[in-house]
């Protein structure tokens, strides 16, 4: 009985080692997929479907969950920024995926700060391209809120300050009565002072002032972002510089 057992346990062993190289090997080729995105957004895409792979294999694999979370949330959001064709169906249909695998890293690691940055950005993804109202119809405000300020509180320099600045742009694109621009301000002036050479801070905060009346200030900071090299927020820059 005792080596029935045995013989048991070590088939047991044997059958979880593919499991595990296996979700490594996914990950390993998510993590060079991901990196080749930066010259085809499609790899993101890619990227997002393999750590997808590595969490069927390991289930309980928060850097698979959270991976594939910020993979296919950057396929919509820099499908927006290339302004493909489709681009709004793209930001609804990864953004909502980018939602689900936050959610899944969330459930594995509640206090993981990449699980909750990612999922709240998936959501802006999400709401690119279904509408903010939609959204908030949908009750994603209050899920939203929570991850940025858990992000937040974690680590505020994550991904080069993205909880500061995820803070103030979500404060911003409420519509009214929920939006709050004084909390705004807050967080975009806190993100200019710890990286004010971003473009996209640049933008949000310079967006922000023309609405506060400070356009004198806003006119300053949006010429700088609209000599950046970034063209999506470049390009931004200009229009609201049009606007003034």
């Amino acid at each position: 009985m005792r080596r029935v057992l045995r013989f048991a346990l070590c088939l047991c062993l044997v059958s979880m080692i593919p499991l595990a190289l296996c979700a490594e090997d996914f990950i390993a080729q998510g993590n060079a997929l991901f990196d080749n995105g930066k010259t085809n957004i499609e790899s993101y895409k890619q990227a997002g479907d393999m750590f997808a792979k590595a969490l069927e294999a390991a289930p309980t694999s928060y850097e698979a969950a959270w991976k594939a979370s910020r993979a296919y949330r950057w396929y919509a959001d820099e499908s927006k920024k290339k302004n493909a064709a489709n681009w709004k169906a793209i930001c609804k249909e990864y953004g909502k995926i980018g939602m689900k695998f936050g959610e899944k890293a969330m459930a594995i690691n509640p206090n993981g700060i990449e699980g909750n940055f990612w999922y709240g950005c998936s959501v802006g993804s999400y709401s690119d391209g279904v509408s903010v109202l939609t959204a908030l119809k949908e009750g994603l405000k209050d899920k939203t809120q929570s991850s940025f300020e858990k992000s937040y509180k974690i680590d505020k320099n994550y991904q080069d300050g993205g909880p500061i600045k995820a803070l103030g742009r979500f404060w911003f694109v409420l519509p009214w009565p929920l939006q709050d621009k004084k909390l705004s301000m807050q967080y975009l002036r806190e993100y200019q002072k710890a990286f004010p050479n971003d473009i996209e801070g640049q933008v949000y905060l310079g967006e922000l002032l023309t609405k506060t009346g400070d356009k004198a200030e806003a006119k300053v900071i949006l010429q700088k972002a609209a000599a950046g090299s970034d063209k999506y927020y470049a390009n931004m820059a200009k229009s609201l510089l049009e606007d003034l």
